[in-house]
C-alpha cells in the first residue's frame, strides 16, 4: 500500500473516530442536562415538601380548617371533637397533594437517570408523612376514650397518647420526633442532588456525569 493510500484511509479512520466522539460526547451533555435538571427539580420539591409538613403539624388551627367536618350518627361529642382535631392534619395534607404526588411519581424517573440507591430518600418522605397521618388517625380513637378499669391501663393510655401526639403536633416534645428526621432527609437528598447539579454548564462536568443508573 503506496503512502496516499496510507494516507486517506488514515484520514478515513479518524473522521469516523471523530464522528463517532462527537455523537457519544453530545449524548453525554445531553443526558447530563436532563440529570442536572431532574436533580434541581427534585431538590427544590423537597425543600417544599419540608416546609409543608412542619405546616402540616403547626400546633394552631384555625376553624376553617375543621368546618367540613360535621357529625356522623351515634359518634358523640367527645369523638365527634377528636375527630375533628385530627382532621387538621389530612386538611393541610390535602391542600398539598399535588406537591406529594409529583414527587412519588418523579421518583421511578429519579431512580432510571439518577439510580435506585440514590432515590432513597423518597423512601424516607414518604415514611415520614405516613407516620404523621398514622398518628392522626390513632389520636382520633384515642383522644375520648377515658373510661380505664385500672390506673395502669390509663397510664398506659396516657402514653399511648403523648406518643402520638410529639409526631402529629410540632415541638411538644424536648426530642421532637419528626423534625431530625426532616434534617436528616435534605441533608440526604442534597448529598445526591448537588453533586449532578454541580456540573451545571460545564462540559467537563457534563462528560463526568455517570451515564444511565448505577446499579444498585
Amino acid at each position: 500500500m503506496d503512502s496516499p493510500q496510507l494516507l486517506e484511509q488514515v484520514s478515513i479512520l479518524i473522521a469516523i473516530w471523530v464522528a463517532i466522539y462527537g455523537i457519544d460526547a453530545w449524548r453525554r451533555e445531553h443526558v447530563g442536562k436532563r440529570q442536572i435538571e431532574l436533580a434541581e427539580d427534585t431538590l427544590a420539591m423537597f425543600y417544599e415538601a419540608v416546609d409543608v409538613i412542619r405546616m402540616m403539624r403547626h400546633p394552631v388551627s384555625v376553624s376553617s380548617e375543621t368546618e367540613e367536618i360535621k357529625r356522623v350518627e351515634g359518634e358523640s361529642e367527645a369523638q365527634f371533637e377528636a375527630r375533628k382535631n385530627a382532621s387538621v392534619v389530612f386538611h393541610r395534607y390535602n391542600k398539598n397533594q399535588e406537591l406529594f404526588n409529583k414527587i412519588h411519581a418523579s421518583r421511578y424517573r429519579f431512580m432510571a437517570q439518577i439510580g435506585k440507591t440514590e432515590a432513597e430518600p423518597f423512601n424516607e418522605l414518604h415514611g415520614i408523612v405516613n407516620r404523621i397521618i398514622v398518628s392522626a388517625r390513632m389520636l382520633a380513637r384515642l383522644w375520648p376514650r377515658d373510661h380505664f378499669r385500672t390506673e395502669a391501663q390509663w397510664e398506659e393510655h396516657r402514653a399511648r397518647i403523648e406518643k402520638h401526639e410529639a409526631v402529629f403536633w410540632e415541638g411538644l416534645e424536648e426530642d421532637d420526633p419528626i423534625n431530625p428526621k426532616l434534617d436528616e432527609l435534605i441533608e440526604s437528598i442534597e448529598a445526591v442532588c448537588q453533586p449532578v447539579i454541580s456540573g451545571k454548564g460545564s462540559l467537563f462536568g457534563f462528560l463526568n456525569l455517570r451515564i444511565g443508573p448505577k446499579k444498585s
